[in-house]
C-alpha cells in the first residue's frame, strides 16, 4: 500500500515542496495529500484512489521540475516516486530496467559497478530519472553517445482510460508504439505515471577523461573582448566541434552577471570517442581556440596534465589561465560533477542555438549581464551556454523519439537564483528581459519575436526547462516540439491515452 501524507503529519512541510522554493507560492495552492509509493503496485493504487476521488494527480519523481507543475496542486494530490530508486531490481543482465525514483548519480553508481555501463545523462546528481528520461536527458557524454532516450527500449507506465480505470501497460516498439514514442522525449506529467524504463543496451563509459577549467575574470573584461569570447566559443562548436573526433568533447561556458563578482569560466571534459585520451589533438584544437584570449600555458600532453595551447606573445590576455587541469578515471569525474545545489527561488529559460553567436547576440548579452536595476541583486544570474550536437544530430531519430531538435550546436539556459520572495519583481524582470532582447535581434523571426522561434539560427526550447512565460505565445508548443507533425501526433497519443486529460499542467500536452 502506498505511504499517504496529509497535512497533519509533521512529514507534510518538507516533503509538499520541490527544489525550486518558489513553489508552492502560497498554503492553499500546497496539494492535499501525498502518495509515496514503494513499487509500481502502490503507484497503480495510490493512482487509481486519486482518480477515484476526483482529484487531480501530479507526478514527482525528484522534484526539480523548473515550474510549478507539481507542487502547486490545490486539493490536489501528489504521487511520489521517488522511492522507486532500484536499478535493474535484482537482474544481472539485459534489459537495464531504472526506475523513476533513481537519482542520476545513485544510477551511474550502480550501472558502472554492477555492468560497467552507463547512461548518457545529466551532471545534476539529485536529477530523478523519470523526469529526466522523460525529456530527453543530456550530459557530458551526449555528444559522443546521444540522448538518454534515445537509448529507451521498453516503459511501463500507468494510463487511465476513458471510464477511469488505471491501465498498467508496458509500452516498446512494437506494442503502443505510439505511446512509447511520446515517452522518448516529450516531457512528463502529461500521458500516465512511467513506473519502469527499460534499455537492452547502454554505452560503456571512458576509461579516462581530461578535465580543464578556464578563468575569465570580470576585472578588465571590456564589450570588445566578451564579444571575442563568446565568438570564439560558438565557432568552435559550430564547425570543428561538429566534426566525429571531436564528439567526446563537452564545454560548459557559465556567463555569471558581473554583480557575481570575480570571474567567468569555461569548464572542458574531452576523451576519444574509443573512451581513451591517447589522442589529445581534438582538445588542443579547441584549446588553440583560445589563444585570441592570450592566456600562456602549455599544450596538453599524455602525461597527465593539459593547459591551453597558448604563446606568451598571444596578446592581451582575456582569461587567468587554467586553474584546474587533471586526467581522471571517468567514475571519479563523474562524482566530482554530481552537485544539484541546494533549494533556492529561481527562474529558467532555454534556447536552441543552429549557429554560433553573431556580435548582435554577443554584445546584447553582454548589455544585460553588466546591467544594474535599482534595488535589485543580480548576483547569482548566470546563462549557462553548452556544447551540443554531435551523435545527438542523428536526423534517423526523428521519427521515432519525440525530440525534434537534431539540429544544434549549442543549448542555452538563462537562470537566476535567489534567496527572498521579496526580490522575485526584479529577479524576474532580469531574466525576462534579456531573453525578450535577445530574441528581438536582427536575426529574429518578425512573427515570433521574443523567443526563439526555429530558424537559420535557432530551434526553440527544451521541454526539460520548462518557462510559463512562452504560454503568453499563441505558438509556444512549437517552440518545444518544432513546427512539423510532431506536436499533432503527440496530441493524437494524448487523446488517445488520456481520454479525460487526468495528467495536466500549465505546459502539459493539449488534447
Amino acid at each position: 500500500m502506498p505511504i499517504i501524507i496529509t497535512r497533519d503529519d509533521p512529514r507534510y512541510a518538507s516533503l509538499q515542496k520541490g527544489h525550486n522554493a518558489r513553489f508552492p507560492e502560497k498554503e492553499t495552492d500546497a496539494a492535499k495529500r501525498i502518495f509515496l509509493c514503494e513499487s509500481s503496485a502502490d503507484a497503480a493504487d495510490a493512482l487509481q484512489q486519486i482518480v477515484s476521488a476526483g482529484l487531480r494527480p501530479t507526478i514527482r519523481s525528484g522534484g526539480h521540475c523548473y515550474e510549478d507543475f507539481v507542487a502547486n496542486n490545490p486539493s490536489g494530490a501528489i504521487l511520489d516516486l521517488s522511492l522507486l530508486s532500484g536499478v535493474n531490481d535484482g537482474r544481472s543482465a539485459p534489459p537495464y530496467r531504472i526506475g523513476p525514483g533513481v537519482q542520476l548519480w545513485n544510477g551511474y553508481l550502480e550501472l558502472y559497478k554492477r555492468y560497467g555501463v552507463t547512461l548518457p545523462g545529466g551532471t545534476c546528481g539529485t536529477v530523478a530519472a523519470g523526469g529526466h528520461i522523460s525529456g530527453g536527458g543530456y550530459g557530458l557524454l551526449s555528444r559522443l553517445h546521444g540522448l538518454s532516450s534515445d537509448w529507451l527500449t521498453a516503459v511501463e507506465i500507468l494510463t487511465v482510460d476513458g471510464s477511469g480505470k488505471v491501465i498498467p501497460r508496458r509500452v516498446n516498439a512494437h506494442h503502443d508504439a505510439d505511446l512509447f514514442r511520446a515517452c522518448r522525449g516529450a516531457g512528463g506529467g502529461s500521458l500516465g505515471v512511467i513506473t519502469s524504463y527499460e534499455f537492452n543496451k547502454l554505452p560503456h563509459p571512458p576509461a579516462e577523461v581530461i578535465e580543464a577549467y578556464i578563468s575569465f575574470p570580470w576585472e578588465g573584461m571590456t564589450e570588445e573582448k566578451f564579444v571575442s569570447l563568446l565568438k570564439t566559443f560558438g565557432e568552435y562548436w559550430e564547425t570543428r566541434g561538429q566534426e566525429p573526433d571531436a564528439w567526446g568533447m563537452f564545454a560548459v561556458l557559465v556567463v555569471s552577471h558581473q554583480s557575481g563578482g570575480g570571474h567567468m569560466g569555461m569548464s572542458v571534459q574531452f576523451c576519444n570517442p574509443d573512451g581513451t585520451c591517447r589522442d589529445l589533438a581534438a582538445l588542443n584544437d579547441y584549446l588553440d581556440c583560445f589563444l585570441q584570449c592570450g592566456s600562456p600555458a602549455s599544450p596538453a600532453d599524455g602525461t597527465g596534465h593539459a593547459g591551453l595551447s597558448a604563446r606568451k606573445d598571444a596578446g592581451e590576455s582575456l582569461c587567468s589561465g587554467v586553474h584546474t587541469v587533471r586526467r581522471r578515471n571517468w567514475l571519479d569525474a563523474t562524482g566530482g560533477n554530481n552537485g544539484s545545489g541546494s533549494s533556492a527561488r529561481a527562474k529558467y529559460k532555454s534556447a536552441y542555438m543552429k549557429r554560433g553567436f553573431t556580435e548582435v547576440e554577443a554584445r546584447c548579452i553582454y548589455k544585460h549581464m553588466t546591467r544594474t536595476i535599482p534595488n535589485v541583486d543580480l548576483r547569482g544570474s548566470v546563462i549557462e551556454m553548452d556544447s551540443y550536437g554531435g551523435a545527438i544530430n542523428r536526423k534517423e531519430l526523428l521519427e521515432t523519439t519525440s525530440v525534434a531538435q537534431r539540429s544544434s550546436v549549442l543549448k542555452l539556459q538563462f537562470m537566476s537564483f535567489w534567496g527572498n520572495p521579496e526580490d522575485d519583481a526584479g529577479r524576474l524582470q532580469w531574466i525576462r528581459d534579456i531573453y525578450k532582447d535577445l530574441y528581438s535581434g536582427p536575426d529574429s523571426d518578425p512573427d515570433h519575436k521574443e523567443t526563439p522561434w526555429w530558424s537559420p539560427r535557432y530551434e526553440g526550447c527544451y521541454i526539460n526547462y520548462p518557462d510559463r512565460d512562452m504560454l503568453s505565445y499563441t505558438y509556444w508548443p512549437q517552440l518545444y516540439y518544432g513546427h512539423g507533425k510532431l506536436y499533432p501526433f503527440l496530441q493524437t497519443v494524448k487523446r488517445k491515452y488520456d481520454p479525460n486529460n487526468i495528467f495536466h499542467h500549465a505546459m502539459s500536452i493539449r488534447p
